[in-house]
Order: C-alpha cells, then sequence, then structure tokens
C-alpha cells in the first residue's frame, strides 16, 4: 500500500476502483506542401474520415428520441452536421483549393472550413452566425479522425469509480455528479475552485495537490480517498479497508443524527434567530436543497445550465440557450422552492468557467480572470443578457425571485445594468408579457473595489451578498485554481475579513439585507467569525445545512462575537495564522 498526500478539498470518504482520465491531446494541424503525386492518396484519407464521421453521427442519431426535448435539440445538430458533411459545393470548393494549392489535406480542410465560417459569421445573421460554429466542429471532428485524436468522453466514467486526474474541468464535474462517484484526486486545483466547489455539494470526497499521481496510478487499482485526511491510499489491504468502511459507517450514522435538524430554525443556544440558504447549479438541485430545510436559494448559478450541455465532442458548441429554455429552468426553480426567496444570479461566465456557447465566442486572454467575465460579459454580450432578463422577469410571477449581479466593481455598472433591466420590463409590457416589477436587483460583493465602495453601492442595489471566494483572490492577488500557491490562499487573513465587515457595516447603515454566498459560509470556522460579525444569512452547500444547525445550537452570540472579534483586532494572530 502507498499513500499519496495532498490537500484536504472536500470531506468524506470514498472507497472505488481507479480511473484515471488522460489528459487531453491538443490538435496540432500540419502545414506543408505536398507532391502532385501525393492529392489522391490525402483526398482518400478525407472521404474516409468523413464517412467515419457520418456513420458515427448515424449512430448517436438512432439513440436519441425524437420526442425528448433535449434529445430533439441533439436530433437537429446531428442531422445539420450530416448534411453539411455532404455539401456537394463545401467539397468541391476543399477539393479545389487543395488541389491547386498542394498543401496538405488537413490544412486545405482546416483553411477552408475557417473561410466558410467567416463567410458566415460576417453575413450579419444569428442563424447563418450559428451555422458558422456548427462547420467548424464537425469538420473538426473530421481532422480528429484524420490525425487519429480521440477525444475522452467523461460520461464513459464507470460508477464507482475514483477519478485520478491532472485537472476536471466544471463541466466534466457536472456530468459526473449524475453518476455514483467514489471520489476525486486531482494534481491541479485549490480548496475554493469551482470543481472542488461543485465536488463538496454533490458529496463527492476530494484531494487535491497531488504531485504527478496520474502517472503512479493505473485504472483498475482499489483506491481509498480521505477527504478530510488529505490522503490517497493506493492498493490498500483488507485491514485498511475494513477501518475505512467502519469510517463511512460512522459518517453516515452521523449524518442521520443530524436529520434531527431537519425541520428545526437555525437558531443559536441563546435563541438569535439565522437564515440558511443553498447554493445550486441545476433546477435538480432545488429539491435537495427543499429536502435538506433550506430557507430558500442563495445562490442559482446559471452558467452551471450552459456547462451541463453536453455535445458530441470537444469539437462541439453549446447550442444557444434560449430564452424559453432558461424560463422553464427558473419556473422550475421557484416553484420547487414554494415562495422561499430564490436568488438567482446572472451569467457568471468567463475567466475559469469557460462556456463553448455560439452566443458567446471565445476570447484569448493573457489572465481571464482579470478580463472579460460575469457582469462584464454580459455588458459585452447585451444580446445574451436581455434573454436572460427576459427568462428571469417572465419566471418571477412563479415565486419569490431575487436577481443578483456578478462581479460588480462600480456604480456604473450597476446602473448600466439597471437600464437594460427597465428596457426588458418595458418590452415585456408592450408585449403583455406578466412579470413582478418590483423584483429585488442586488449584487455581489467579491472585488475589493465593490467592498471598499459599498457605502456608494448601496444607494443602487437592493441587497449584498458577499462572494468569498473571488474576494479573497482579488483581495490577496492569489489564483484560487493554482496550487503552486494554494498555501497562500486564506479566507482568514486580516484584510479580507475587515472588507467583509466594511461591507456588512455599510449595508447594515443602509438598511440593506446582506448575506454570505462563498465558501467561507459553509465551514464550521468561518461560519462562527460571520456570525460574531453579525451576518445572519449564509448561503452554502445544501447537504451542510443540517450540520450549520447543529454547529449554531451550541454557542451563543457572544461567544461567535468573542472568536470574531479576536481574528478581527488580533493583528499578530493574523501573521502567525
Amino acid at each position: 500500500m502507498e499513500v499519496f498526500l495532498g490537500i484536504s478539498a472536500a470531506d468524506g470518504v470514498g472507497i472505488g476502483t481507479a480511473f484515471v482520465i488522460p489528459e487531453p491531446v491538443k490538435r496540432a494541424i500540419p502545414h506543408h506542401r505536398i507532391k502532385i503525386d501525393q492529392l489522391n492518396k490525402g483526398w482518400t484519407r478525407f472521404e474516409q474520415a468523413v464517412q467515419a464521421v457520418t456513420l458515427d453521427l448515424g449512430d448517436h442519431l438512432e439513440t436519441l428520441s425524437k420526442t425528448d426535448e433535449q434529445d430533439k435539440i441533439q436530433r437537429e445538430v446531428f442531422e445539420t452536421y450530416i448534411l453539411m458533411l455532404g455539401d456537394p459545393v463545401f467539397l468541391k470548393e476543399v477539393k479545389q483549393f487543395y488541389e491547386k494549392e498542394q498543401f496538405n489535406i488537413e490544412y486545405a480542410v482546416q483553411f477552408k472550413a475557417e473561410e466558410y465560417a467567416a463567410r458566415l459569421r460576417n453575413a450579419g445573421n444569428d442563424y447563418l452566425a450559428e451555422r458558422a460554429k456548427d462547420i467548424t466542429d464537425v469538420f473538426g471532428m473530421v481532422l480528429d479522425e484524420m490525425l487519429d485524436i480521440h477525444p475522452f468522453d467523461i460520461s464513459s466514467v464507470p460508477d464507482g469509480s475514483v477519478i485520478v486526474a491532472k485537472s476536471l474541468s466544471s463541466a466534466d464535474t457536472i456530468i459526473l455528479s449524475k453518476r455514483k462517484i467514489c471520489g476525486l484526486a486531482l494534481t491541479e486545483g485549490g480548496v475554493s475552485s469551482h470543481v472542488v466547489i461543485l465536488a463538496r455539494n454533490y458529496g463527492i470526497p476530494t484531494v487535491v495537490g497531488l504531485e504527478d499521481i496520474s502517472k503512479k496510478i493505473t485504472t483498475g487499482e482499489t483506491l481509498i480517498v480521505d477527504g478530510g485526511g488529505a490522503e490517497i491510499l493506493q492498493s490498500p489491504d483488507k485491514s485498511t479497508i475494513a477501518d475505512y468502511k467502519a469510517k463511512i459507517r460512522a459518517e453516515q450514522q452521523h449524518k442521520l443524527s443530524l436529520r434531527a435538524f431537519l425541520d428545526k430554525p437555525a437558531v443559536t443556544k441563546d435563541g438569535t434567530l439565522f437564515k440558511l440558504m443553498a447554493n445550486i447549479g441545476t433546477p435538480e438541485e432545488a429539491e435537495i436543497a427543499k429536502a435538506e430545510g433550506a430557507d430558500g436559494i442563495g445562490l442559482f448559478r446559471t452558467e452551471f445550465l450552459y456547462m451541463s450541455t453536453q455535445g458530441v465532442s470537444m469539437n462541439a458548441a453549446a447550442r444557444t440557450f434560449s430564452e424559453e429554455t432558461q424560463f422553464k429552468a427558473y419556473k422550475q426553480v421557484l416553484e420547487t422552492m414554494e415562495g422561499k426567496p430564490v436568488t438567482i444570479r446572472t451569467l457568471d461566465a468567463g475567466g475559469d468557467k469557460i462556456i463553448n456557447a455560439v452566443d458567446i465566442p471565445l476570447t484569448e486572454e493573457k489572465n481571464p480572470l482579470m478580463g472579460l467575465r460575469a457582469v462584464r460579459l454580459s455588458l459585452a454580450y447585451p444580446q445574451v443578457f436581455k434573454t436572460q432578463l427576459r427568462a428571469l422577469f417572465r419566471s418571477s410571477v412563479y415565486g419569490n425571485l431575487r436577481i443578483m449581479l456578478p462581479l460588480i466593481s462600480s456604480q456604473t455598472q450597476v446602473k448600466q445594468c439597471l437600464d437594460i433591466i427597465e428596457e426588458v420590463k418595458a418590452q415585456l409590457r408592450e408585449e403583455g408579457i406578466p412579470f413582478k416589477e418590483d423584483v429585488p436587483v442586488g449584487i455581489m460583493v467579491e472585488t475589493a473595489s465593490a467592498a471598499i465602495t459599498s457605502d456608494c453601492l448601496a444607494q443602487v442595489s437592493d441587497f449584498f451578498s458577499l462572494g468569498t471566494n473571488d474576494l479573497t483572490q482579488y483581495t490577496l492577488g492569489i489564483d484560487r485554481e493554482n496550487q503552486h500557491v494554494a498555501d497562500l490562499y486564506n479566507e482568514f487573513n486580516l484584510a479580507v475579513l475587515r472588507l467583509i465587515n466594511l461591507t456588512y457595516s455599510n449595508a447594515t447603515a443602509a438598511g440593506k439585507p446582506v448575506s454570505v454566498c462563498g465558501e467561507m459560509a459553509g465551514r464550521r470556522d468561518s461560519i462562527m467569525v460571520l456570525g460574531g460579525m453579525g451576518i445572519r444569512n449564509l448561503s452554502m452547500s445544501p447537504k451542510m445545512i443540517s450540520q450549520t444547525k447543529e454547529l449554531l445550537s451550541r454557542f451563543t452570540i457572544q461567544e461567535l462575537e468573542s472568536i470574531s472579534a479576536k481574528h478581527l483586532s488580533n493583528v499578530w494572530d493574523q501573521l502567525n495564522t
């Protein structure tokens, strides 16, 4: 037995079979001249690849329902791909270019696909712009076939696996959550990375910061993931497995004991009431939040609706996420929560949450976490923003909706968003579509500029929600996804705590509600500090709600205030934490 030590990311113990996910192969298109006698051979390879992809798409089509809405969308995509693969006009253009220029066939295919796609994008028509993405997607699949590149299908991971990988995308984690995964063992990622946040939400034990583990473990080996102990045990003996099975049983018994708190309010030992909300990423998770006794939804991460859309390959983009599709998702969550408050965050894409969607072009950025993401992306692509707002306001009549804007750094941004909101409301009135006029619109405080100017932002916002993950990242200048600086990422840093306290004080003075929806809201030590500051609204993974109720029941407010004051005032402790 060998033990690998990493960084604890998501608590719990899992025992399963290792499944090592290979690192993705990046497509590199060769570019060189060929001899005239090589033309026929190259064209034959191209035709064979087209035929192989066409047959593969046909096989996928046969597995799809003709009545299911999601399958219907996927059928339309596949059928479009097959038509494009057989388009005689485009194939003739490729062949003429190939024979005239005598470049290798892979370069010729890529060049003509990109050229044709550019013509469609520049036509000034939304439908043709989407077809532009289709043509690069499907001929990307042909190029993969010609270059013998076969992207790994994350949905092929069997139940009972412990995933061993260098890293996972958020989209991969969402797909894996629908399977019975026993644990994650990752080389990359920090304790507040989005993959880890999702793993906590789904109750998947996770250890990160495991150097080169994917090279030391092979698929099929038995692994134990000890999330709390930050250990991965390779090929454990029977005695060790028995010990960890006992730990799993003890965890399950503890969870059963916490069910006594399900229907109880969250109150301290001396009777102070807290509101405990849930963070979710899909409509289905609202059912979990309800079952766990959440007082509402404090954060619905709408970008995960895009990210959970599966394509046929890594080349495929998500289809335009329509107003109707979004409306149905938001309506479902509002109805599930039966009048309890539901805070839905507008699209927080970009940065480390890459969305491959036809209506949000991918951009190369040197520092994407500081770049075009969240509200900046929405303002850069106002039609995407308006589509989401229309769906949100249409859904507002079905429950207690609150809209939240991410990554706000100035009053100007809020005012720009409010102007667009008024445009959308005016359109809905004109169309006779019912909606609630008085939906609260608040902001996430996750930049230092927002915290420092929170007194000004309170004048244009109905509520605040502290996103402590990004607030810590931006305040300390530390990439929370980077395992090399993971030890420097500290939400208890005095600068972070003072910004949280300042925001709470300014919000309270302005009479605006304030909550915390970052990972600090779901950890035992930080819950006590936040409660001692005066914060009474916390939003966390649904699975943490009963544990938090149990924790609060053991402390008085005075005890929490004492814990918080120590962290806020003792600089020496901060330097030595």
